[in-house]
């Protein structure tokens, strides 16, 4: 007989236990479960607003924190105008308050700190990489990651103060910091080389809009690496997962 599918995953109440501004536009939100949020680097939650009159809006947000085994994660939520979520998570929510959310989801955009890893992350797309880079120091492999992250301008850069490292490289394609030897431009292949070769036995994780996502893992093929080494989240203009 065929195996039953498996059971749905339940909606359970978060608690915010924290807010913070990561640019002008996004906000980290760490949030706190009744028990272990058993997550893994790459996985994703679903937030859920309920109106009075029962309608309902939900949205997918990365996590963004390494998992720990505790009942806290972190979602780094931009601020959208016409998203119905972050717009109220973003003007209205508070520590303290309550939110129902579905998780954790996914098991192919994931990676457990065991085997080497280049994580490329366009603009928001870089929230569920820095899950993967924060495994990687937090269980002492960072060794086994290379992070490229492309944005527009400094003041775009999610966690400016922890992102930098020996693992990390930043790309500004509209606007560098005084004293950046790069020029401002588009992602190249030289960007992802640039710590060396990529390894044969690599696999490139890459987030970010379609646009970004497509010319990224061209660039990847261009280099050599097979396309079933290429794994590939894009975000759609509702900022949700897809």
């Amino acid at each position: 007989m065929p195996e039953p599918p498996p059971a749905p995953i339940p909606w359970q109440t978060a608690r915010v236990v924290a807010i913070r501004p990561e640019t002008a536009r996004a906000k980290t939100f760490r949030l706190a479960l009744t028990g272990p949020s058993r997550h893994r680097a790459g996985q994703h939650y679903i937030v859920r607003l309920t109106a009075p009159d029962g309608y309902t809006a939900s949205r997918s947000y990365s996590v963004a924190s390494a998992p720990d085994g505790s009942p806290e994660f972190e979602l780094t939520v931009e601020r959208l105008d016409d998203g119905e979520v972050s717009t109220f998570l973003h003007d209205v929510v508070v520590p303290g308050d309550e939110l129902e959310v579905r998780g954790p989801i996914g098991g192919w955009f994931v990676w457990d700190a065991e085997t080497p890893a280049l994580l490329v992350g366009g603009g928001s797309g870089v929230v569920p990489l820095m899950a993967m880079l924060r495994l990687a120091r937090a269980t002492q492999r960072g060794a086994l990651v290379r992070m490229v992250v492309s944005v527009r301008s400094p003041g775009d850069l999610y966690y400016a103060d922890e992102l930098p490292g020996p693992e990390t490289a930043v790309v500004y394609t509209r606007r560098a910091p005084d004293a950046t030897p790069r020029p401002v431009g588009r992602l190249t292949a030289e960007d992802l080389t640039g710590a060396g070769p990529i390894r044969s036995d690599v696999t490139a994780y890459v987030c970010g809009s379609s646009g970004f996502a497509d010319h990224a893992g061209d660039l990847l093929v261009e280099l050599g690496l097979p396309a079933e080494r290429i794994r590939v989240e894009r975000f759609g203009p509702s900022g949700s997962a897809s």
